[in-house]
């Protein structure tokens, strides 16, 4: 019978870390603990990612139980530099975040067998696309948008409230935001002068339709350039809870939607499994392979596709480059132990 043992799977983005602690074999049920940590203002995006792991550790212990594996996800060069430098020592595996995402979609079974999918992971800093063969898990190119994404929502979301006389800070915005995910209408309240505003799920619609309208064009833009047309698009992400985003592509792009009910913690999730294989400490790779009318790879196409993985996530490298500069928090004394760095894999998980 096969030993059950103790992971922890821990994404990372502009905004800060969420970690999930579970079995080895149990990715896809509820964790036995979890947490978010946002990124404090000029903090590096190392910092939430460590605290996390101390969080998790601390539940485990709780539990007198050890954790065998952790793995993070890295969406860009920038972070996994960060992330590796405070680590020093410490057993940890750092994993491209599309490559986790793709490893849980195929472990749950949600990806279809054959075709072309797209990842449409709308964050906190931006919209990343990437689009796959799914027969064969080869990555066909990425591309990044920092027109709009969860801070620019909130950003509108307190525009419209001041033009309607209702002053709130990110926090409520943010708040606001998430509550629309399962409530169509709410009553916002100004907490200096109590003034109060009825706002909709479709107000909010309204609202970032035009950011809505550009991603898709973004995804367009990507299957004609890989020349390779998507059969279905996987929506990740905490800015996809929200019905009226997912009702929009729907209409936008005419093509099925795979949505997880926990979109945000499908890079953690597949953090999990990637986290699995740290007792044989081995380095990893993701095939790049574009996928032709005939089956057949062009040389020109094999070199795009070699390029794309290679830049995949720095192209938020502007955006993020003041991290490179922020000051990093110590390790309170903690002996270090080795980094694994993981690139992608090729082979798909196993259903369960």
């Amino acid at each position: 019978m096969e030993v059950m043992v103790l992971v922890l799977g821990v994404s990372v983005g502009a905004a800060g870390a969420r970690a999930m602690l579970t079995h080895s074999d149990q990715p896809h049920l509820p964790p036995i603990d979890r947490c978010t940590v946002p990124r404090r203002a000029g903090g590096g995006v190392d910092e939430p990612v460590f605290q996390a792991i101390r969080l998790m550790r601390r539940a485990a212990e709780r539990r007198d139980e050890f954790i065998t594996g952790i793995a993070v996800t890295s969406r860009s060069p920038v972070h996994a530099d960060a992330i590796r430098e405070t680590a020093g020592r410490s057993r940890l595996t750092i994993v491209d975040e599309p490559v986790a995402q793709l490893r849980y979609l195929r472990f749950s079974g949600q990806l279809p067998e054959e075709g072309a999918a797209v990842l449409y992971d709308l964050g906190a800093s931006g919209l990343t696309v990437t689009e796959i063969d799914c027969r064969t898990d080869a990555l066909l190119a990425a591309k990044r948008s920092t027109v709009l994404g969860g801070d620019g929502h909130d950003a509108l979301l307190r525009w419209r409230m001041a033009h309607g006389g209702v002053m709130i800070d990110k926090p409520t915005s943010r708040a606001y935001k998430e509550a629309l995910t399962t409530t169509p209408v709410l009553t916002a309240n100004d907490p200096l002068t109590d003034s109060r505003m009825v706002f909709t799920r479709s107000d909010f619609s309204d609202l970032v339709a035009a950011g809505i309208h550009h991603s898709a064009s973004f995804v367009r833009q990507l299957t004609e350039e890989t020349g390779v047309p998507a059969d279905s698009m996987a929506l990740l992400g905490g800015c996809t809870r929200n019905p009226g985003i997912r009702e929009s592509l729907a209409q936008l792009l005419d093509i099925p939607l795979i949505y997880d009910p926990e979109p945000e913690f499908v890079s953690a999730r597949g953090a999990v499994l990637m986290a699995t294989q740290m007792p044989s400490a081995r380095r990893v790779r993701f095939t790049v392979k574009p996928m032709g009318t005939d089956g057949s790879v062009s040389r020109r196409k094999v070199i795009a596709a070699l390029a794309v993985t290679a830049a995949l996530g720095g192209t938020v490298a502007g955006l993020l480059a003041a991290d490179r500069q922020a000051p990093q928090p110590t390790t309170h004394g903690t002996a270090p132990s080795p980094v694994e760095v993981a690139g992608t894999s090729a082979k798909p998980m196993p259903h369960k």
